[in-house]
């Protein structure tokens, strides 16, 4: 397939460029510096600015599925806003494109720990997160409101780490996942894994849903 990547160098957008690549996809790389970028005979490095939803729409014409993996970084001050102005530019920007399918990275914060509460309205959530999950919960809520896209957000587990790629995991839909110790996980490599399979075989159209051990 030809897939389109936006953020394709990050934590979690160079997995899953791996992921696909591994696959035999052709994969457009939308990033910020394409220089980055490890040569590969598939791979087509495109540098993009993702608030301008001109340009992306530019970039992503002939894609037959876009994934976003954009943040704008954990550190940044400003990191809820500029996350929902990027989540919004994504979204017009693929729907001027003509693409139906949109996959979105999206967060463990807003997966329910229990009935009616997510994981981000607890006392302990961590502060630093906070801000970045309430911005990838707004994401959610943009894309329920895109009934004319066909899109999947896929939430990791709360603890989403490097790791092996086993291609044994468990999916759910809005409610964390769990192990049998009790701890919600899944490596960035399985994550990927989850992803890729959504692409080649759609199962969570115009759904959130999760993936853990």
């Amino acid at each position: 397939m030809k897939i389109a990547v936006i953020g394709a160098t990050g934590f979690v957008g160079s997995a899953i460029v791996k992921e696909a690549l591994d696959r035999g996809h052709e994969v457009t790389a939308i990033v910020r510096h394409p220089e980055k970028l490890q040569p590969h005979p598939k791979l087509h490095p495109q540098k993009g600015d993702v608030y301008n939803e001109d340009e992306l729409a530019r970039l992503v014409t002939g894609q037959e599925a876009v994934i976003s993996a954009f943040n704008p970084g954990w550190g940044n001050p400003d990191i809820y806003h500029l996350q929902v102005k990027g989540a919004q530019a994504i979204i017009d920007g693929v729907k001027k494109a003509g693409i139906m399918r949109l996959l979105f990275v999206g967060g463990a914060g807003s997966l329910e720990v229990k009935p009616g509460v997510q994981a981000l309205d607890l006392p302990g959530f961590p502060a630093e997160y906070k801000q970045g999950a309430l911005a990838t919960r707004e994401a959610l809520n943009l894309l329920r409101k895109e009934s004319g896209l066909e899109w999947s957000f896929l939430s990791p587990s709360a603890d989403l780490a490097p790791g092996q790629r086993t291609g044994k995991f468990r999916l759910g839909t809005d409610q964390m996942l769990k192990d049998a110790e009790g701890q919600s996980r899944i490596s960035v490599e399985d994550y990927a894994a989850a992803m890729l399979d959504e692409v080649e075989r759609p199962a969570h159209i115009r759904q959130r849903f999760t993936v853990g051990y």
